[in-house]
């Protein structure tokens, strides 16, 4: 479904654009969407709009799989290393910005975040990061669950695998929420603000 507005309870939501997770990413498509999820957070602020950055600092326990995950690092390994869960320079992180450390896939699993948004008034959630089929979507279900109006920027975010995020965007996204570019998501926040 494309979108056809945007709430005055608006918020954005960035998922896992986090050193270790981008710099193991370094495809086209992936640095495209770092950049569109940057230009939204910068936007957001601009129009006084909240910004919450999302980086995540471990996994589910009792987790005894092997291998590597979508976001490259080892399955196995319990201690990220140092600085992989630091937010990328190019999110400007500013003072006003609020940071959700979550251990799952979704933002909002044992964070707080639904608490901080009602806090906040917010009434709709804008959607970017990494990896488009995990974190990504993942917390789209979640916000879909809690009653948020879901908006789900598809340029601005990106995965590891070309076909798990057409999937997502194509065949999930629409069922959770509105599709947007990021240029359309801007235009709104311009209309309504």
């Amino acid at each position: 479904m494309p979108l056809t507005t945007i709430d005055p309870g608006a918020a954005l939501v960035v998922v896992d654009l986090q050193k270790g997770i981008v710099s193991a990413l370094t495809d086209a498509p992936v640095t495209a969407a770092v950049k569109q999820a940057t230009h939204l957070a910068a936007e957001f602020r601009r129009h006084g709009l909240p910004v919450l950055l999302v980086n995540v600092t471990g996994r589910a326990p009792g987790r005894t799989d092997t291998g590597r995950t979508d976001t490259g690092r080892a399955a196995n390994s319990a201690v990220p290393p140092a600085g992989w869960a630091d937010l990328i320079d190019e999110l400007d992180v500013q003072p006003t910005d609020h940071l959700i450390t979550k251990r799952r896939r979704s933002a909002f699993h044992d964070t707080g975040l639904d608490t901080l948004l009602r806090d906040l008034g917010i009434t709709q959630v804008v959607l970017t990061g990494i990896a488009t089929s995990s974190g990504v979507e993942s917390t789209a279900r979640s916000a879909s669950d809690h009653g948020y109006h879901v908006v789900l920027a598809t340029d601005a975010m990106g995965d590891p695998d070309p076909e798990a995020h057409r999937h997502s965007v194509e065949r999930v996204f629409p069922k959770l929420g509105e599709t947007a570019t990021t240029a359309e998501v801007v235009d709104l926040v311009e209309a309504t603000r």
